[in-house]
């Protein structure tokens, strides 16, 4: 007797898990290399040894002056959260930024767009906001708006990434949904800003360009799903002429030798 997996959201979530390395292999590798790199600092390493390598994929001022290529694609490698503390406000950052920007989010746009732009949207948007915010704190420290110790502030993980990641997601909801998660990306941000002088502290800034840039990209995704859903129509188009033509070419003719009937 076949056993019926369960339905509602309960079998959607279940289909969902069950598929997910097959609709998200790439996003599903970097989790899993997120997961393993957090537990190494956490508990493979000494505490000194740990805060070693963290600061030297540090994304500060003198890190990028020094060993930018090394700080932009290291500091990727692990994420500045919790997942055990679930009372602090850590756990909540890791939940938006790994869980729905990452686990979620990133998979989406994996499975709708591939491998390549899931990673040219996730590194562009990392990679881009962290320089741009860097140009931020320079201006900054010259008008003494942040403090100079600024320059070797401990600054790493995925959530830059994951915010650009979180912008362009607005195409995954329907239109009614889009202008509140719109704000939510913003806002969320903005939560926990710290105001020392006229600018909030730089990883709010950081998140806030992260978001800007995903949502400059959502047109682009946009044209790319129109021109997906034309060149299928055409294809099957092009498909049904082939079965009509397949279909003319089988039709019995008349059997040599034999005369079509005689008109009455």
């Amino acid at each position: 007797m076949n056993s019926q997996s369960p339905s509602g959201p309960l079998g959607g979530l279940l289909r969902a898990v069950r598929g997910y390395p097959r609709r998200a292999p790439l996003t599903l590798a970097y989790v899993c290399l997120l997961l393993a790199g957090h537990a190494w600092v956490g508990y493979g390493l000494s505490a000194d040894r740990a805060a070693t390598v963290l600061g030297y994929l540090s994304t500060n001022l003198d890190n990028l002056r020094d060993h930018p290529l090394p700080a932009l694609l290291g500091s990727a490698l692990f994420f500045d959260g919790t997942l055990t503390d679930v009372t602090s406000t850590d756990f909540v950052g890791t939940l938006i930024t790994l869980g729905l920007g990452v686990c979620c989010f990133l998979a989406w746009v994996e499975h709708r767009w591939g491998k390549a732009r899931a990673a040219a949207v996730f590194l562009g948007g990392h990679v881009a906001a962290t320089l741009l915010t860097a140009v931020v704190i320079t201006v900054a420290l010259r008008h003494g708006w942040y403090p100079t110790a600024v320059r070797q502030a401990l600054d790493y993980g995925v959530s830059y990434g994951a915010q650009t990641v979180l912008a362009i997601a607005t195409l995954a909801l329907p239109r009614w949904g889009r202008l509140p998660w719109a704000a939510f990306v913003l806002a969320w941000p903005l939560g926990g800003a710290e105001w020392t002088g006229p600018l909030p502290d730089f990883t709010t800034i950081g998140h806030l360009v992260a978001a800007a840039l995903g949502f400059g990209l959502l047109g682009v995704p946009a044209f790319r799903r129109q021109r997906v859903r034309a060149t299928g129509s055409s294809r099957a188009a092009s498909d049904l002429g082939r079965q009509r033509g397949s279909v003319a070419e089988s039709a019995p003719s008349p059997v040599a030798g034999t005369e079509p009937p005689a008109s009455v």
